[in-house]
This record gives structure tokens, C-alpha cells and sequence, in this order.
């Protein structure tokens, strides 16, 4: 199974380039004992691959981003990312871009229009704070709790330090400092604090941790990470949680952080973004071929290419939903 470099806002495949359709149109680009493979015949047979169709999508939509936000990313935010993502993926690193089809410039540059297209959904996303939103995202939302958690590599020690954890008179900070993987948390005896909009926490952590009353332990829970597929394992106990207040303005910085966060996580939001930019920029597609994996995004140039493209949208869309489906375990901010 081939790994998945990452899922942010958006994912952009990149994989076989038709970097030789830059060339004249009528250049040979192979020759050979009694024939040639010609520069439009090589476009003829690739144009219709699916990974083709994705590398044009990929280019349209880095043009478009870079024209109308290029000074918003920096290229210290471009470093900083992929040294975090080669620094997770160790020494298999190297494999993971060949198996993706990338160089390590060409996922550079790929992390760039993610990026792109990352500001502009959040700066879509704020219209969408509205006091509705507020409230709705108030139902839903658990005040800061504090906590203790210890993490582990391995299940069997996990399931080793939870007895230990819960065994009477147990220091459960000495217990975190001594065998804790979490390096943000360890020397303060595992204490984190954080409420249910908190990305610095996974989860499945945030969901057992809300379920215990003050002093109680949690079973081992599984996290599975979504950069190296490896899992660890975690204990938490809850130190203390404050009843929550009826009035959702004393929890709107809180609150404007969810919003923020769930629109730049939802697939539809960021389709929508996408779309208004593509259709901003007069994007139009000529070669029939395209119109299928554009059509998600804009209408085709003429009605009956429209009606075919309308017909393959929900292909388009299921297949979209697909991919982000199994990247699904993955979020923005790195576990």
C-alpha cells in the first residue's frame, strides 16, 4: 500500500508529468526502427489517464493560487513543512516520494499550492462566523478540562502501566515521567490542559478523557498515526473540568477557533473555495478529455459538454470522497 504524504486542506496528486507536451506539437519524441511516437500522440493516449487528468487539475489550480495569493505563503512555511513531514517518515522517506511519483522538489512545490489553497479557505472561512454558527458550534463544545496522560509505543506496556496507574495510592505523574513517550508532557508528570476544539491532543484521547469524572483513569486507548500508519497507545486521567457556562459569548475566542477549523477540514467547504476561484479566474476547458475531473469544480464551455460533465460529476465527486476517505484518519496538524 502505497503511504499518503499528507492531508491538509486539500490533496493534490502529483505523478506522471506531460512535461513533453510542452514541446511543438508535431516533434517526434521517440523514434525507432520504422516508426515514431509523435508529441500529439503521446498526448492522444495519456490525455484520458486518470493521474494525467490530476497533474493538469494540479497545475490549473497552482496557477490560479500562486497569481492571486503567491506573497501569503513564504517559502520558510514551505521548508518548515517538509522538514516536519521527512522527520516523520524517518528513513523511509525517500521510498514514500518514489512510490508517490515525487522528488523532493516536486513535493515542495506540491506543499506550496497546498498551502495556497490553505489561506484561502481560511480566509473564506471567516464569513462564515456568524452567531448562528457560534451557537452551533457552542452545543457541541466542552470547556477546558486538565489532565495527565501517558504515552506509550507498545500495547503490552500500556496495558503493564495502566495496572500500575490504577493500583491504590499510585502517583500517576511519577508514573508519566517515568515511562511517557510524550516529550511535550512527560517532565510535568503528563498534565495537559485542553477542550474539545483543542488540535494538539488526538481525538480519541479528548472523547475518553470528557467521559471520566474528576480522578478517574481511562482504559488504554489506540491512536493511530495518520502520517506513519504506527500506532501508540494512551492513559489519561482526568485532574479537572469546570461546568460549562450557558452563555456562548464567554467561549467565542474558543468557539471562532472550531468554526476556523472544521471549514478548513470540510471537503465541501473547500471544493466550494476552489470552485469560486477557478470560475474568478475564467477558467475554461478545451480538450473534452479534462472536463470530467474539473467538473466538480466548473461548468464545461459548451451544453453538451456541460450535460456530460453534470453526469460524471457525481463519479468525479464519489471519487474524490473516496480518496479523502482514506486519508480520513489524517488531520492538518500533525499527531
Amino acid at each position: 500500500m502505497k503511504k499518503k504524504l499528507f492531508a491538509g486542506a486539500v490533496t493534490l496528486l502529483s505523478v506522471v508529468a506531460l512535461a513533453a507536451c510542452s514541446q511543438a506539437d508535431g516533434k517526434d519524441i521517440i523514434t525507432m526502427k520504422g516508426n515514431t511516437i509523435t508529441v500529439n500522440e503521446f498526448y492522444d493516449q495519456v490525455k484520458s489517464n486518470g493521474a494525467a487528468q490530476q497533474v493538469l487539475l494540479q497545475m490549473t489550480i497552482k496557477e490560479v493560487f500562486e497569481n492571486k495569493y503567491g506573497k501569503k505563503v513564504t517559502d520558510k512555511e514551505v521548508t518548515e513543512a517538509f522538514d516536519k513531514m521527512k522527520s516523520a517518515y524517518g528513513s523511509a522517506f525517500q521510498k514514500v516520494l518514489a512510490q508517490n511519483g515525487l522528488t523532493e522538489d516536486a513535493y515542495k512545490d506540491q506543499i506550496r499550492t497546498n498551502k495556497l489553497v490553505e489561506y484561502a479557505v481560511k480566509e473564506a472561512a471567516k464569513k462564515e462566523l456568524t452567531d448562528e454558527n457560534y451557537q452551533a458550534a457552542f452545543a457541541n463544545y466542552t470547556p477546558e478540562v486538565t489532565a495527565q496522560i501517558i504515552k506509550l509505543d507498545s500495547e503490552d506496556k500500556a496495558k503493564e502501566i495502566l495496572e500500575q496507574a490504577k493500583a491504590e495510592g499510585a502517583d500517576f505523574g511519577q508514573i508519566a515521567k517515568d515511562n511517557s513517550t510524550d516529550a511535550a508532557t512527560k517532565e510535568k508528570g503528563g498534565e495537559v490542559k485542553f477542550d474539545s476544539g483543542s488540535t494538539d491532543v488526538p481525538d480519541a484521547v479528548k472523547k475518553a478523557t470528557f467521559a471520566l469524572e474528576e480522578n478517574g483513569i481511562s482504559d488504554v486507548i489506540t491512536v493511530r498515526s495518520s502520517q506513519n500508519y504506527s500506532s501508540s497507545f494512551y492513559i489519561v486521567k482526568l485532574v479537572k473540568k469546570s461546568e460549562k457556562s450557558s452563555n456562548w459569548k464567554d467561549y467565542k475566542k474558543q468557539l471562532k477557533e472550531v468554526i476556523l477549523t472544521q471549514k478548513q477540514n470540510d471537503a465541501s467547504f473547500i471544493r466550494s473555495v476552489v470552485a469560486k476561484e477557478l470560475k474568478d479566474a475564467n477558467i475554461k476547458v478545451k480538450d473534452a478529455a479534462f472536463q470530467n475531473v474539473f467538473a466538480q469544480y466548473i461548468e464545461s464551455e459548451t451544453s453538451d459538454s456541460s450535460a456530460s460533465a453534470s453526469s460524471s460529476a457525481a463519479s468525479s465527486s464519489e471519487t474524490s470522497e473516496s480518496s479523502s476517505a482514506a486519508e480520513s484518519s489524517s488531520s492538518s496538524a500533525a499527531e
